[in-house]
């Protein structure tokens, strides 16, 4: 598998407050990502700077492009190539669902109306909703719906690299599995690799295919779902092995070196 995202000694700021300091991720073609950490350990901050929004010191490559000395015609083409769906799923509130999903569209191609609604069908179906959701607003649907609304609109331009800032986010159990299996079948059938930020352990463990820790401004550790649980770190010894996380202690349990 080749690298997609490569991620070498960046480091972040907020004025003179230091975000990470010279961290280091590699992100392959299909991956399902998963980004993890307390509050506060720039998981948000990590996602702009690779999608351009938030400068940085380092290395950041995508594509093969080292983003720092890029101009703006290989960024743009870059950009072109992402999809993001964000935590409130952020449609447009006067626009229907199917003029949700065609506003990246008109922007950025020119294409004949009748074109463009059957595109944006086509997303609604491969994401799960019925083209009658095409014609109902934002405020009509539930926020499973919502959220799947929201990803059609991210996969409208085909991308090869689709952001998720915690997906499953005030989804019921039902709905977050559902959105899950979305987002699993999405990366097989189009071979999409998928960097999420998360924090429901069901969507870390049962999609992702690697992830990494973040924290104390760096990553506490990077490798399969199943492997990093066990580092010696407070906070990740509560998380996975806590009350909440009880369930997932059947995890292989295979010792890993700080990095």
């Amino acid at each position: 598998m080749k690298n997609i995202v490569e991620l070498k000694n960046v480091t972040t700021k907020f004025g003179n407050r230091t975000i990470h300091d010279k961290v280091s991720i590699t992100i392959q073609e299909k991956d399902i990502y998963a980004i993890i950490g307390k509050s506060g350990t720039g998981k948000s901050t990590l996602i702009r700077a690779i999608l351009m929004l938030q400068p940085f010191i380092g290395s950041i490559k995508v594509f093969g492009q080292e983003l720092c000395n890029a101009n703006e015609f290989t960024k743009n083409s870059i950009k072109k190539q992402y999809g993001v769906m964000f935590q409130a799923a952020s449609l447009f509130t006067s626009l229907t669902v199917g003029e949700n999903i065609s506003v990246p569209l008109k922007e950025d191609v020119s294409l004949p109306n009748s074109l463009i609604e059957e595109i944006a069908k086509f997303k609604l179906s491969l994401v799960g909703l019925d083209e009658n959701a095409y014609y109902l607003y934002p405020s009509e649907l539930s926020g499973g719906m919502r959220k799947k609304a929201a990803l059609a609109r991210a996969l409208v331009l085909d991308p090869k690299l689709l952001f998720l800032d915690e997906p499953t986010s005030g989804l019921d159990p039902v709905s977050a599995e559902d959105f899950d299996n979305t987002i699993r079948n999405l990366n097989k059938l189009l071979g999409i690799t998928v960097i999420m930020i998360t924090h429901d352990l069901d969507s870390f463990f049962n999609i992702s295919t690697k992830a990494c820790i973040l924290g104390d401004k760096k990553v506490l550790a990077e490798g399969k779902p199943s492997d990093i649980i066990n580092l010696d770190n407070d906070w990740i010894k509560k998380v996975f092995f806590g009350e909440r996380g009880r369930k997932f202690t059947k995890w292989n349990q295979k010792p890993i070196s700080h990095l």
